[in-house]
């Protein structure tokens, strides 16, 4: 069969290695595999399959140190895994039965308990029997955290095939956006990387939530997936009738050829390789002074780092040599080793290194306060109509009297005039039309506060290139919020006197654990701004999906959605919260919402601040495409979030309601939730449509900024 596309050169700066264990490996997985039920009589594989495809080869390419033992168990995992792969693709997805795959994979989570001592059913299929015996076998040795975490690793892995299974039911391929995003959060490295800690070290409790750490473990797996994609586009697409590849994606997405799509999609794995490098080299080293880590958790971290780029390497020679990818005429091309043999030169070496180069810095090369004209507003999706409340005249001069006397109106940051051009109680009129005049008072205030806080860093912070005082000031808000009687903090300038006073008006009657919640949320959303400033302070430009992720937080969805939930009383389990498709459907409307705002605010953010936190110009330098085509990626993902949203309502909280068994008062609340989440969209668009803040003669006006002659306050150690 003829290659669709010739595979491009990879960037790969580690050099593969072969464990010597290799052999011991491939007996004992075929072994197993078929005391599991997986080779003669599965109907999906015989033993001429699983030699061919040669998993104790991967297993011994990606993780090279362990020992004998310790491989043999990996590779039995690996072998499951693809046998789960190949299985459900000719029970489910050949077949496109949904509701049966669905209860398979609602099987499998049993399979995988906390506590060895809880029974687990009796395994009906290969697939059964082989996961429990890998857990009850791989588990004793690690800790209670890596268990939760591989756990959970492993659900979405399995998750992933009903995601595909539905977009081959619609006929649906994703955004661009949305692809890299989903396959990072259903695909299968995010479980890999559970197994290297197994192979090499735990990464300690202490920091393996933290932001350096999911960077490593999220730009190892985008790498890998998309690695993954160009290898195996032509099984995938051409065999299975697969729509989520990367390739496919792009090539459908921007009409471009397939060859046009390989590479560009190899361009974004150079880049992910690039920011897992420089998060290893700088954030992490940093992160273990910050919190402290022993000489032996020190170890650790550096020897699971380690283990990501082994696999890194070890995974892409594996795709080279299996029989189960497409690699016809495919090039070792690291610049470090493999460039050896005919048609390989010195001139071959300089153009790789030119290219890694150049694909490096392209993230810190952006150019601010380029001129971009208007922004261009699409027709826009919106299905529900917005309300205004009432009392909104009040609101307005109410609000202008609390920014004086919070001094928000004093420090040079904003005046009367960018006060009214924001308008922030017409966002809280159309949020909660309902709201009584107190509610909407409050509203208003912390819309006020939240945006003053986001103008504040970059103009007062970024002005100075003061990363250490932006920290400091993050730390003295938080303390401006007591959750359990502790004196809260004597503020020292507008910002800290405003939060102290919407703190106590809003959680006067709330207890100590509503108040830590609410707490985090304001916390997420600061220190997001730190997250923005240092960017900012480098001229680095984000990756799409961390882009999004931290665009949630900037935004303060955790503060609305903490302030939405409140106001619904204990009737709803926090378990229903927890549940995917209500996270699915807040995180849709916080999408929407999010991508919306980088819509109209383009001009404002690109050509008037400077600004590299806007997810247009994000996409433009992810795909190297122009303005146009960067907002249809954009407006194209508004759309589709604005449909999930729809269709989780329709389809997937009926089914929530039912498996929570909740009341009808709990429903009910739930029903007054998602209206209040359609109001704020509809609230939110509509803002954005009148404001000043955002239109091309106000800006106009103010091309010259604002900063202050006499600096605001700074809080002192």
């Amino acid at each position: 069969m003829t290659q669709p596309f010739e595979l491009p050169h990879f960037y790969m700066p580690y050099p593969a290695r072969l464990n010597p264990h290799v052999d011991e490996a491939r007996a004992h997985s075929t072994v197993w595999a078929r005391e599991m039920g997986m080779l003669e009589g599965s109907g999906i594989w015989e033993q001429s399959d699983l030699e061919a495809h040669d998993y104790g080869l991967l297993c011994a390419y990606t993780h090279p140190e362990c020992d004998g033992p310790a491989l043999s168990l990996i590779t039995d995992w690996y072998v499951w895994v693809f046998f789960f792969d190949d299985h459900f693709l000719d029970m489910y997805k050949r077949t496109q039965d949904r509701a049966a795959g669905k209860a398979h994979l609602d099987r499998l989570a049993l399979f995988m308990p906390m506590d060895l001592g809880t029974p687990v059913p009796e395994p009906e299929n290969p697939v059964e029997a082989g996961l429990a015996d890998l857990w009850k076998r791989t588990v004793p040795a690690m800790s209670a955290d890596w268990r939760r975490r591989f756990a959970v690793a492993t659900e979405h892995l399995l998750n992933e095939s009903m995601w595909e299974l539905s977009n081959i039911n619609e006929g649906r391929i994703s955004n661009p956006v949305e692809y890299i995003e989903m396959r990072r959060k259903v695909g299968g490295a995010p479980w890999s990387a559970g197994l290297v800690e197994y192979a090499q070290a735990e990464v300690p409790a202490a920091v393996a939530g933290t932001r350096p750490m999911r960077v490593l473990m999220e730009t190892f797996s985008d790498a890998v997936h998309l690695r993954n994609d160009l290898f195996s586009y032509q099984r995938e697409v051409e065999d299975e009738g697969e729509l989520s590849n990367g390739v496919l994606v792009l090539e459908t997405f921007f009409g471009c050829t397939t060859q046009e799509a390989a590479d560009t999609v190899n361009d974004v794995l150079t880049s992910r390789l690039h920011q897992f490098e420089h998060t290893a080299l700088t954030e992490v080293p940093a992160l273990a002074v910050e919190r402290g880590l022993t000489p032996d958790e020190v170890a650790a971290v550096a020897a699971y780092t380690q283990g990501l780029q082994d696999w890194q390497s070890g995974g892409h020679e594996w795709h080279m040599r299996s029989s189960r990818y497409m690699n016809e005429r495919a090039r070792s091309t690291s610049p470090w080793h493999g460039l050896t043999g005919p048609g390989t030169s010195a001139a071959d070496v300089g153009a790789l290194l030119a290219a890694a180069g150049a694909e490096r810095l392209r993230a810190y090369t952006h150019v601010p306060y380029q001129k971009v004209g208007p922004s261009l507003i699409p027709d826009i999706y919106m299905p529900f109509q917005v309300e205004l409340s009432p009392h909104l005249p009040g609101a307005r001069r109410r609000l202008v009297d609390w920014t004086h006397r919070m001094g928000m109106l004093e420090e040079g940051v904003w005046d009367e005039d960018k006060l009214a051009a924001a308008d922030l109680a017409l966002c809280s009129a159309g949020l909660d039309p309902d709201a009584t005049e107190e509610a909407l008072d409050l509203s208003a205030d912390w819309l006020a506060w939240g945006t003053y806080g986001d103008d504040y860093y970059p103009l007062v912070f970024g002005h100075r290139r003061d990363l250490a005082a932006a920290h400091l000031t993050t730390q003295r808000l938080a303390a401006c919020m007591p959750v359990d009687g502790e004196e809260p903090l004597a503020p020292a300038n507008a910002m800290e006197r405003a939060l102290g006073d919407l703190w106590a008006r809003t959680t006067a009657g709330m207890s100590p654990g509503q108040r830590r919640t609410l707490k985090d949320a304001v916390n997420v959303m600061t220190e997001s701004w730190v997250w923005e400033l240092s960017n900012q302070l480098q001229n680095r430009i984000p990756d799409p999906v961390d882009y999004l992720e931290m665009r949630r937080a900037t935004f303060g969805s955790d503060l609305t959605m903490a302030l939405c939930r409140m106001g619904h009383g204990p009737s709803v389990p926090p378990e229903v919260y927890r549940s995917g498709p209500v996270r699915s459907l807040e995180n849709a409307a916080v999408d929407y919402a999010c991508l919306l705002n980088d819509v109209f605010s383009y001009q404002k953010e690109v050509e008037y601040e400077g600004e590299i936190h806007n997810s247009i110009l994000v996409v433009q330098n992810f795909f190297g495409c122009d303005y146009p085509t960067g907002l249809g990626v954009v407006h194209d993902l508004m759309t589709q979030r604005m449909q999930q949203f729809e269709h989780v309502v329709a389809h997937e909280l009926p089914v929530v309601y039912d498996d929570f068994d909740l009341t009808e008062e709990a429903r009910e609340a739930m029903r007054t939730y998602v209206a209040d989440l359609r109001n704020w969209m509809a609230g939110i668009l509509n803002w954005h449509r009148e404001v000043d803040r955002y239109k091309p003669a106000y800006l106009a006006r103010r091309a010259h900024g604002f900063l202050p002659d006499r600096p605001p306050a700074l809080p002192v150690s």
